[in-house]
């Protein structure tokens, strides 16, 4: 593998074919989101630019300081000028949010504060332009700051955070381990057909939000019905297109189709139908999402560990199956299949339903699989690194179970430990 994420994906997807749908429904979906968008020129050159901000703006205490100060002014005054209301709990201190590649909603998060702290960026970034100890300095910080005071910049960044905004309430529904997945699932619905008004009645609300920070933050806005000249290009060679046709249909129609595509591909119904199976096997309030029908169709999902007789079997352990579980006092008041695993197992339930219990056991990987398995990459960074590029498979398992594995490996008492290694036979030449 040497340390490549792909390689850890090819070899879940040799061991299991199933796994594919635990690998779309796994995907932080944020960033899938913001992936795909960088593929439009203007919004990778977004990013580019935020990226370029933060690293400029908190490469030292002493600007960050200046920046947290100047935010301060900026609430004071909008205060006094009636632009904010006050009470207990608004206005607290933001943040520059830096956006990360293995972090849940980062994007998003970065985003709203560059637009709320955008004056102070402003006047920090041209304290820097006049005043930096060289000239590379001043020079990145100039060009950054014209490039901030842009129609361009002002609409791309509100384009993507307002796309962004309508999956961050599914995104963190998707990381959260107690999460259910029928509402994950109504979430994805509701993501997809907010992005598909966006796109059919959005542009007029965005025109406005963009056009009203801009003329607040003295920002030129171009006539939409005026010949947009693409940056860069002479009037000889430039496609003649109006402003309007430029933001509406390059940018704000092609972006979100984008997305959209994204969305339906990730989730589409045969995932769809997958992850709303798996909810019936749920047992909280006495097995109430229980649905015969919908195991069935689970099972069939894994043709490799149901074979068509292991199915008709399934139809009938299944009656029994809940008859047995809702008239039990030990199976009352479970909440997650975690939980009903552990108390199958505990009564010898999982010898009984053995067929049952492989759908649970099939089952617990996808809710775990959406937002363990994440951190789990992200933990793979830190422990196989460029130092430890050689690392091994079975070596780096054992190291990320417990990297991972924190609250369980936190209660084995260190005595313990050390006389387990202690008892281990040496091996030859490790001392050598």
């Amino acid at each position: 593998m040497q340390g490549e994420l792909n390689g850890l994906k090819t070899l879940i997807l040799k061991e299991n074919e199933s796994d594919y749908y635990i690998h779309c429904f796994a995907h932080q979906l944020q960033l899938a989101l913001v992936s795909v968008a960088k593929k439009h020129q203007e919004v990778n050159d977004l990013f580019s630019l935020v990226a370029k901000v933060i690293n400029i703006v908190a490469a030292s205490s002493k600007r960050y300081d200046i920046l947290k100060e100047k935010h301060a002014i900026a609430v004071i005054e909008a205060l006094k000028a009636g632009e904010l209301e006050s009470g207990q709990g608004m206005n607290q201190e933001i943040a520059l949010k830096r956006s990360g590649d293995t972090r849940w909603s980062s994007h998003y998060g970065t985003l709203i504060s560059i637009i709320t702290m955008f004056s102070s960026i402003i006047d920090v970034l041209e304290i820097i332009a006049n005043d930096a100890s060289n000239s590379e300095q001043r020079f990145e910080a100039n060009s950054t700051f014209k490039f901030m005071q842009t129609f361009d910049f002002v609409f791309t960044l509100y384009l993507m955070k307002n796309i962004l905004g309508f999956a961050n309430e599914l995104s963190q529904a998707l990381q959260r381990k107690d999460q259910d997945i029928v509402n994950s699932m109504k979430l994805v619905s509701i993501c997809k057909l907010g992005l598909q008004r966006m796109r059919e009645y959005g542009w007029n609300s965005l025109l406005s939000q963009v056009s009203s920070f801009c003329e607040k933050h003295f920002i030129i806005v171009p006539v939409m019905e005026n010949m947009f000249l693409t940056p860069g290009r002479s009037r000889r060679r430039a496609q003649e297109i109006t402003n309007m046709h430029h933001y509406l249909i390059d940018l704000f129609c092609a972006i979100l189709d984008m997305q959209l595509q994204e969305l339906n591909s990730r989730f589409n119904e045969v995932n769809t139908e997958l992850l709303l199976c798996l909810a019936c096997l749920c047992p909280n309030d006495s097995f109430a999402a229980f649905n015969k029908e919908k195991l069935l169709r689970l099972a069939q999902f894994y043709p490799k560990d149901f074979s068509p007789i292991d199915l008709m079997a399934l139809d009938t352990q299944l009656d029994v199956y809940i008859m047995d579980m809702q008239s039990s006092v030990e199976f009352s008041g479970l909440n997650g299949i975690g939980d009903l695993a552990q108390k199958m197992v505990e009564t010898n339930k999982h010898k009984v339903f053995s067929l049952v219990y492989l759908l649970v056991t099939l089952a617990l990987v996808l809710p775990v699989a959406t937002a363990t398995v994440e951190r789990v990459f992200s933990a793979m960074n830190y422990v196989k690194n460029r130092l430890r590029s050689r690392m091994g498979d079975d070596w780096l398992n054992d190291n990320l179970v417990v990297y991972i594995e924190k609250d369980v490996f936190d209660c084995i008492d260190n005595e313990i430990i050390l006389q387990h290694f202690q008892h281990m036979k040496s091996r030859r030449g490790i001392l050598d």
